[in-house]
């Protein structure tokens, strides 16, 4: 049986399918800003944003970890396991494959079979994200959350709450992020979401006090350049065009082909 704690540790570790991540910043849509935050569309709301850590991907043909159907088993009636375990699977088999209004339905479907299953409400939050649907996505999650004790997507939650203007729940989920904490690649991404939430309001020496490096290691994760990105694009506002040059030479070092590097480059020589 797996254990967690609100640390976001657990055996059995959650994390997104990694086939059904959303995409690098700048890859995903065209009119992000170039940390992978979408403008605001003429309605004034954000789009898809952040990249939440990875999870041990789904295989194409959907089959479920040996420990998500005993999970399932244990909190299904027996009438309802074979049907809810077929929905699962054709949900986890769409969200690998980017479908995720069919990921969506398949899910809804099973949690009318099995509504205390925590993959279930996962499936259904993070299909509802990559949507745009964010009410739905928010409330999912956070049961996902309470059933668990997994902090792994409350940096999707705090990005649902940027996106739905709410500022100050923005502010209360990265507190309690802190509170919580979680694997490197989840506090990173938190630092992604809460950083460039602080440069939309202008607040750009504390979103480089956030991001900002200890140091420029070596052989950096995706993660890891996702923050980088964001601190120079703060130490660029700040006036700090040394700093700014030197974090982008090294994402360009690390990931030449990572995306934003030439928006970046002329934010820094402007």
């Amino acid at each position: 049986m797996s254990t967690r704690s609100g640390s976001g540790r657990s055996e059995g570790r959650r994390k997104p399918p990694q086939a059904a991540r959303p995409e690098s910043p700048g890859r995903s849509q065209r009119g992000s800003d170039r940390d992978g935050h979408k403008k605001p569309d003429r309605h004034g709301k954000p789009a898809i944003q952040t990249t939440p850590p990875k999870r041990r991907a789904w295989s194409p043909e959907g089959e479920l970890p040996r420990w998500i159907s005993e999970e399932l088993a244990r909190v299904t009636p027996k009438k309802n396991l074979l049907t809810a375990t077929e929905l699962l699977q054709s949900s986890a088999r769409a969200f690998a494959a980017g479908k995720h209004g069919r990921a969506l339905h398949a899910a809804e479907e099973a949690k009318e079979l099995s509504p205390r299953d925590p993959t279930i409400r996962e499936l259904i939050g993070l299909s509802a994200y990559r949507m745009g649907r964010w009410d739905q996505a928010l409330r999912e999650l956070r049961t996902f959350r309470r059933l668990t004790g997994d902090s792994t997507h409350l940096p999707v939650e705090m990005d649902v709450l940027r996106a739905m203007e709410r500022p100050d729940d923005v502010e209360a989920a990265w507190k309690l992020m802190k509170n919580l904490g979680g694997d490197r690649e989840t506090l990173d991404e938190a630092r992604v979401v809460y950083g460039s939430f602080l440069l939309d309001r202008g607040e750009d020496r504390k979103a480089w006090q956030i991001t900002s490096p200890k140091r420029i290691g070596e052989d950096p994760g995706e993660s890891e350049l996702r923050v980088w990105y964001v601190a120079a694009r703060a130490a660029a506002r700040l006036g700090d065009g040394r700093t700014a040059r030197q974090l982008l030479d090294a994402i360009r070092g690390s990931d030449p082909g990572f995306p934003g590097l030439d928006e970046l480059e002329r934010a820094i020589e402007g």
